[in-house]
């Protein structure tokens, strides 16, 4: 969700909140009235930085997320926390080839730091977006919005402060000793 002023970059303001299951997290969201808008689909991201790891030692993200034939490129600037919850600069942009794109950041010396998959159903609720996320790490609800809606849709869910979790999927993933990729096995 992003800032309105056009001389400001857009502001990505979010928590996420850990989930017993899938089909739990989805009968929480049915729980508060949101609407579908984008049913489960898989998104494979791959986060790219240089060789001095450079954008990560500053805080900053640069991602490639690619689902469902798309692609979108991602730059998130470094966290702050605003009223208990994660704030961060994020500009995208939309692009037709996303092998293109990695070849144009490979030929810059930007290459792939980590690739994590999630499978995402999207909801909207008021004014936020509230999506269901299935990682091999677990299954979460991710609230983005303005900070009062976000907080409401919490405590709606029986949740507060103290359930936030702020960190990004990577820093859950090694927080829980994950080694390599977070990526779901193949079948």
């Amino acid at each position: 969700m992003g800032a309105t002023d056009a001389d400001e970059a857009p502001v990505e303001t979010e928590i996420k909140l850990r989930m017993e299951s899938p089909e739990a997290a989805r009968q929480a969201v049915r729980s508060l009235g949101a609407t579908l808008v984008r049913p489960r689909h898989l998104e494979d991201n791959t986060l790219f930085d240089d060789a001095s790891h450079s954008l990560a030692a500053d805080g900053k993200v640069l991602r490639l997320r690619r689902a469902e034939g798309h692609a979108i490129l991602t730059f998130k600037g470094p966290r702050r926390d605003v009223e208990g919850i994660k704030a961060r600069t994020e500009l995208e942009v939309e692009v037709a080839n996303g092998d293109r794109l990695e070849a144009i950041l490979r030929a810059l010396e930007m290459s792939p730091s980590f690739r994590y998959q999630k499978y995402r159903e999207t909801n909207r609720w008021r004014d936020a977006e509230i999506v269901v996320d299935e990682t091999p790490i677990g299954t979460f609800l991710e609230i983005e919005g303005p900070p009062a809606t976000i907080h409401a849709a919490a405590s709606a869910l029986g949740r507060g402060l103290h359930d936030y979790i702020r960190d990004s999927y990577v820093a859950l993933f090694f927080a829980a000793g994950g080694k390599g990729h977070m990526v779901f096995d193949r079948q």
